[in-house]
């Protein structure tokens, strides 16, 4: 029986973990791993850190890519009382510094040679095949709360690092939520776990959740290339698929191109996206191709990450992530900060519950700024409520463009622009100028083998869009700056266009 009421994540998952002793647990590179597998990794992992002196209260960062030893060291450091830090090593020195400066880790757990920062603090080189940690020496360090479960790193809007704790409560909080709201989920599923360990929508949702479900996972390092993720979709095969956007493009896009069975997707009991908006055309090409919608949610790291979510298919209302996820109060404030009217369906979402992290670690000003008197958090997005309650994402506060005084957000603008049959995506930001203070650019990608010129795109949104939200600029490209999650980074896109 599954029991998720207990306080610390290792409490719930370490049973399910036994009463699976002699069944499949885990799928990796082709082959079923028991749960008697997976408690000997865990075991060997605890004895290694333990005998390096890795105590309470101590941060361990793990810099690897998917494998069966992400959970287990987050299951051995938890074991110990201890804090889980996954980073993404392609982050950039500069950016990795100033996190760990912030973290101050115990040691360092990489997958390959970053002499820059080894000569810094302990590390510890590991394969994903290994089975264990290698002996180590780490630096003991001031203890942090031993509530801590995680600590993530976002760069949020800004670029610049910022260290995001989340508890166990935060993260057991967020797994009940998404557990009991969202298309029954069960131990008889197999989640695609393919989403880096770094973001939290991998961690939480397609890691830890099947893991506390008492489900089973099937591990794909990476996504590109994406082979690795068909032949565990159909091998394993999953039931269950969280992926971002950008990854579920790429496969309808292999359905489409007839490099990939569509049965192979549509035998997915659910679909869910996030981590980034979803393409309105893209709904429309998983219907045409395998028989079914998807499904989309919202969330932040700082959220654990789970705030919004399509319950299914059939309740779900298309172009929107779903409701607020039960447990969290809600309010909407102007772009200035004030609190505005409950019959007001638009506005900047902050939100209170059980899923939101404590603050900042060690940066009281920024969690001053993103927290008010009475604990609500600045998502930071502007929203839109519909009758029912279902949230659309309209931008994020500091993508909305100003045209004269007049608000465009992007992602309206980008919808029209989708519908064009020679544009795949679109992406719009706003561009300096002198009498309007913003004009809308367009980054367009078309789909292969289409033409069309950038007047033929502006007059076929000159018939859809007031004429203020109009892009008086459209330029054309092979491929979008993405982020290591697959998400569009549109700051890059901005300064690019403000700098033409």
């Amino acid at each position: 029986m599954i029991d998720l009421n207990k306080n610390r994540l290792e409490e719930i998952i370490i049973p399910n973990l036994e009463a699976r002793r002699d069944k499949k647990s885990f799928w990796f590179e082709g082959e079923w791993h028991t749960g008697k597998d997976f408690l000997e990794i865990i075991d060997n992992c605890e004895k290694v850190l333990k005998a390096s002196g890795f105590s309470r209260g101590q941060r361990l960062v793990v810099m690897l890519k998917n494998s069966p030893l992400i959970p287990a060291i987050a299951l051995a450091v938890w074991k110990l009382g201890g804090i889980f830090c996954p980073l993404n090593e392609k982050a950039g020195t500069d950016a990795l510094e100033n996190t760990l400066k912030l973290i101050k880790p115990f040691a360092l757990v990489s997958g390959r040679e970053l002499p820059e920062l080894h000569n810094s603090w302990p590390c510890v080189l590991c394969d994903i095949h290994d089975k264990t940690l290698k002996n180590f020496t780490g630096i003991t360090q001031p203890v942090e709360p031993e509530e801590y479960a995680v600590i993530f790193s976002t760069s949020g809007t800004t670029g610049n690092p910022k260290a995001v704790p989340l508890t166990h409560m935060n993260l057991i909080s967020n797994i009940k939520a998404t557990k009991e709201n969202v298309y029954p989920l069960n131990e008889h599923d197999t989640f695609l776990t393919v989403l880096p360990n770094f973001h939290s929508f991998g961690f939480t949702c397609a890691t830890m959740l099947p893991l506390a479900i008492g489900a089973k996972i099937a591990i794909v390092p990476g996504f590109l290339p994406p082979q690795a993720s068909i032949k565990a979709i159909a091998e394993a095969p999953t039931t269950i698929m969280y992926v971002v956007p950008a990854m579920l493009s790429f496969l309808l896009m292999s359905v489409e191109k007839g490099k990939l069975n569509p049965e192979v997707l549509s035998s997915q009991r659910v679909i869910c996206t996030g981590g980034d908006r979803l393409a309105p055309n893209v709904h429309k090409q998983a219907l045409k191709l395998l028989g079914r919608d998807v499904m989309e949610g919202y969330g932040l790291t700082e959220t654990s990450p789970v705030l919004c979510m399509n319950h299914d298919c059939e309740t779900q209302h298309t172009g929107t992530s779903g409701p607020i996820i039960p447990g969290y109060e809600y309010k909407l404030k102007s772009r200035e900060g004030q609190e505005l009217p409950k019959t007001e369906r638009e506005g900047v979402l902050w939100a209170k519950g059980p899923s939101i992290t404590p603050g900042y670690l060690h940066a009281p000003e920024i969690t001053a700024e993103r927290f008010d008197s009475d604990g609500f958090f600045n998502t930071g997005d502007y929203v839109k409520f519909d009758d029912d309650g279902y949230v659309t994402i309209m931008d994020r506060v500091t993508d909305l463009i100003i045209v004269g005084g007049f608000n465009v957000y992007p992602q309206e603008v980008e919808k029209i622009l989708s519908e064009h049959p020679a544009v795949r995506a679109a992406v719009v930001v706003g561009v300096h100028h002198n009498i309007n203070g913003e004009i809308p650019k367009a980054y367009i990608q078309l789909e292969d083998g289409a033409e069309v010129t950038d007047r033929e795109i502006i007059r076929f949104a000159k018939e859809k869009l007031a004429h203020f939200k109009v892009p008086r600029s459209v330029e054309f490209v092979s491929e979008f700056p993405v982020s290591a999650t697959g998400k569009i980074l549109r700051r890059v896109l901005r300064e690019q266009a403000n700098k033409s």
